[in-house]
């Protein structure tokens, strides 16, 4: 995910750490999308006839209406590996005031000399994590995502070559790493968060039925993956990454949303 200044309303309070949320429940009862479906030729035919239909997880962009929107775009990267496509991410650093840590795609706020939203994406992953695009062949976009703070996010998909050699924006990304297609278009690897909150200044009587203070609820999907990383920026001190260690990448929020909303795509 790009870096989106935060304007969090007060009612939506930020979730400081997703993994101490409770798991309510996965999608395992769904279908994983067929391995034949996840080819790069299957998904080049896929993008060549998109469908109509609304993403699954717009985006919760619409909770504050009239606000001034900006557009962004990132850029998902499918990485052709001999055990079949990988999807390219990174962990953002984390002394960054907004989404340290969290796992993103390369991405950003569109600048007015891009000109559209794969230029957006290319540019973005080139300052963040050093990709040619000499090695990305675009193949299409997933429906805008749009942010309670007022981004409208456009996911462009694109077919990585092998050979690539990746650069880190030492300030902006701690570490890349890749996660099989596969695992993360099989439901049962969606995990389903919810979380109560107090709603400041909605007292009692106003929708709470016990007396207190007025309840708001959030949820959120997260596709935790263990595996070794790709490269490191050893911008943070306590990251240390080896070919043979492994360790949890916690994906979650909108890059979990725009996952989902490409498994829903493919499963069409």
């Amino acid at each position: 995910m790009p870096t989106l200044p935060s304007s969090r309303p007060a009612s939506r309070p930020a979730i400081q750490d997703p993994r101490a949320i409770p798991v309510t429940g996965t999608d395992a009862h769904l279908p994983a999308v067929a391995r034949e479906h996840l080819t790069p030729a299957a998904l080049r035919e896929r993008f060549l006839h998109p469908t109509t239909t609304e993403p699954e997880l717009p985006g919760d962009g619409g909770i504050f209406p009239g606000r001034t929107t900006t557009q962004a775009a990132v850029l998902i990267p499918l990485v052709e590996r001999p055990d079949g496509l990988h999807v390219l991410l990174t962990q953002r650093t984390a002394h960054l005031r907004d989404h340290a840590g969290q796992i993103s795609f390369p991405g950003g706020r569109a600048e007015p000399e891009d000109g559209s939203p794969e230029r957006t994406a290319l540019r973005e992953a080139e300052e963040e994590i050093g990709l040619d695009e000499r090695f990305v062949d675009l193949i299409g976009q997933l429906p805008v995502y749009r942010t309670v703070t007022a981004y409208e996010v456009t996911p462009v998909v694109g077919l990585i070559r092998p050979g690539f050699s990746l650069r880190l924006d030492a300030f902006e990304v701690a570490e890349a790493f890749e996660v099989p297609l596969a695992f993360l278009m099989d439901p049962a690897h969606h995990q389903r968060h919810t979380y109560e909150f107090d709603v400041p200044g909605e007292a009692a009587g106003n929708g709470a039925d016990d007396g207190g203070p007025l309840k708001g609820r959030r949820q959120f999907l997260s596709m935790p993956w263990t595996g070794p990383g790709l490269a490191v920026s050893n911008a943070d001190p306590d990251v240390t990454l080896t070919a043979e260690a492994s360790k949890e990448f916690f994906i979650w929020g909108a890059t979990a949303a725009m996952l989902r909303n490409l498994y829903r795509f493919l499963q069409v």
